[in-house]
């Protein structure tokens, strides 16, 4: 599943790609995508004649501000956004159309059929689920040490669990927690509420310096992830732990090994991450 670095590589691409288009249409040809509102006509009619002004991102979420209206869209394991001129084939698994009044058409392509989108009334859209009841942004100044002490001290849960946790803190996914557990030493089963105060700054610095360099690099091409011009990410290049079960340890060179952890395939070192 795309994670925030993945997601926000895709904001900035279609930020490129469609804001500043007019919708004409709208075609949906998989409504079970469309969480809100029930009925997929109304959704449909709601987009026609909207301009895209912005784009955004909450956590793994994009948000595309238009006139009246805000698209809340989840990508989830498989969904991919790609602008299209009007004539060329629509691929198979492509479930939403949106024509523009230039003739280019963005188009939705989900094989899975997991992605989700969600329509709400523009400024409403962080007072409603998906997005209401989800932790601070990793970047945000809301996440210091402080706050992520606070979180882990008045839990039972693994360390690994509470930082899966979107409302704990938003955009952290299995690659990424795992690199970030590395990058500080700790191990995925430690006791969350174990953490002394300088391995939690510690591991919050690794946090943000980790996803940092993820979007700089366009996030991880793990499995079928690409941006929205069909571009793959990097920065599996610099993984020290995540799909490199097995394989030396680039700090220490004890061979990585791979676990289950708060229910997901968990990668580590067991010398560098002592439990």
């Amino acid at each position: 599943m795309p994670e925030l670095p993945e997601v926000e590589t895709v904001r900035r691409t279609l930020e490129v790609l469609v804001v500043g288009k007019t919708i004409k249409e709208v075609a949906v040809s998989w409504p079970k995508m469309i969480k809100q509102p029930s009925e997929t006509v109304q959704f449909t009619d709601s987009l026609k004649g909207q301009e895209i002004l912005g784009m955004g991102r909450r956590g793994k979420f994009l948000i595309f501000y238009l006139n009246d209206v805000s698209l809340v869209s989840h990508l989830r394991m498989e969904g991919k956004y790609a602008l299209h001129q009007k004539d060329e084939p629509v691929e198979k698994h492509t479930h939403v159309v949106f024509t523009f009044t230039d003739g280019t058409e963005l188009r939705y392509r989900d094989v899975r059929k997991f992605g989700t989108m969600h329509l709400f009334k523009k400024g409403e859209e962080l007072l409603h689920l998906p997005l209401l009841q989800l932790g601070p942004e990793p970047f945000e100044e809301a996440f210091t040490p402080d706050y992520l002490h606070g979180r882990f001290a008045g839990t039972s849960r693994i360390v690994k669990a509470v930082l899966l946790d979107q409302t704990v803190m938003v955009g952290l996914g299995n690659i990424y927690v795992d690199e970030a557990l590395f990058r500080s030493s700790i191990h995925p089963d430690r006791k969350a509420s174990s953490l002394t105060g300088d391995e939690v700054g510690n591991l919050h610095k690794s946090i943000i310096a980790t996803l940092r360099e993820a979007v700089d690099m366009g996030g991880s091409t793990i499995r079928s992830y690409v941006n929205s011009q069909g571009q793959m990410g990097m920065f599996q290049q610099n993984l020290y732990v995540y799909s490199r079960n097995g394989e030396a340890c680039r700090q220490c060179g004890t061979p990585i090994e791979k676990k289950v952890s708060a229910g997901r395939g968990t990668h580590y070192c067991p010398h560098c991450q002592r439990l």
